[in-house]
């Protein structure tokens, strides 16, 4: 569980980092990311329904991203506000090929 200092949960937050910010996909992932304001890596993670329409497999995946967003957090270089958008498929992927997801993404970024 990251901290609630560490999510984005305003809908003004989510909108401003859609709209301005630099995007990358990986496979099944999209990351939007724009520098952080705040001085604090904040995170968001989107999972519609077209995913799944079943509620637990849904938090199952926000669980996964979260661990992960965690366990990367002390390499990251720069601070961020960023939403990971998860597409259809990613119910379907197992730990180890979400990880390498998450991680090509925040190379690609350069945020670790």
């Amino acid at each position: 569980m990251l901290r609630k200092d560490q999510r984005l949960k305003k809908k003004k937050d989510f909108d401003l980092v859609f709209k301005k910010g630099s995007g990358f996909k990986e496979s099944f992932l999209i990351l939007k990311f724009l520098p952080s304001h705040s001085g604090k890596n904040r995170f968001g993670i989107v999972v519609a329904q077209k995913v799944s329409k079943k509620a637990v497999a849904r938090n199952k995946i926000k669980r996964r991203l979260r661990a992960l967003i965690r366990a990367a957090e002390p390499q990251f270089k720069k601070r961020v506000d960023a939403v990971i958008v998860t597409l259809p498929g990613t119910e379907k992927k197992d730990w180890q090929e979400i990880k390498k997801a998450i991680d090509k993404l925040f190379q690609k970024a350069k945020i670790i």
